[in-house]
């Protein structure tokens, strides 16, 4: 997702500067989905007005800084205030990396927090959907969430809706292939195979053919 989020985060930050409030705790979240993974990339950034209450939460020892332990606390935290779903499957996030600015800029209103996680997503039919509840400070907070373009082609963004406040987002989409190195067939279920999979799966096709030849010469 590296690749593109330079350019994709413009989509979040495409309000008017004067759009962060001072009295609110901006949240932005950037997706990317492939046909099993989901990945996310989110930006916290807290207005002047807001930001005394929320270094008592970041800051649990009171001794003025936010130390690693204490960013990691609040990072996994804030994934514990998401709710995700994949076709109605509650998913389980998975903790990326996690970027502290210095006090000073998040006193001014310019730092942002960057957090990155990921979640595996289950296997599903051609038409899927994902579903992002974000109850982290919903009191003092005002969201925004938006996906990428998938690098898969195979993937396509049928619709995005969000509630007023965006801190409920559901993205509908297509996955109508599979990556390269895998294989998809359907025979009484579905079935996926890596690239050794497909290597056992071509051999038995393979042996499965020299025998009907076989069988067809001896006849």
């Amino acid at each position: 997702m590296k690749a593109g989020v330079a350019c994709a985060m413009l989509a979040l930050a495409a309000l008017p500067a004067g759009a962060h409030r001072l009295d609110e705790y901006l949240q932005g979240t950037l997706l990317s989905v492939d046909n099993n993974r989901l990945e996310a990339s989110m930006r916290l950034t807290p207005g002047v007005a807001v930001f005394p209450f929320l270094i008592a939460e970041m800051d649990s020892d009171g001794n003025g800084a936010i130390s690693e332990a204490e960013q990691h606390a609040y990072a996994v935290r804030v994934l514990r205030d998401l709710w995700i779903a994949s076709d109605g499957r509650r998913l389980t996030p998975r903790l990326v990396s996690v970027q502290f600015p210095a006090l000073a800029e998040m006193k001014e209103g310019r730092g942002e927090i960057r957090l990155d996680f990921s979640a595996d997503l289950p296997a599903g039919g051609r038409n899927r959907n994902l579903t992002i509840e974000n109850h982290h400070e919903s009191r003092i907070s005002a969201y925004q969430v938006n996906c990428l373009v998938p690098r898969d082609p195979g993937i396509r963004i049928v619709a995005q809706t969000r509630n007023y406040s965006q801190s409920v987002y559901r993205l509908e989409y297509e996955a109508a292939g599979v990556a390269s190195d895998s294989f998809q067939f359907v025979s009484g279920g579905l079935v996926w195979l890596g690239p050794i999979g497909l290597l056992l799966f071509t051999r038995l096709v393979l042996l499965r053919r020299h025998s009907e030849r076989s069988a067809t010469l001896s006849a």
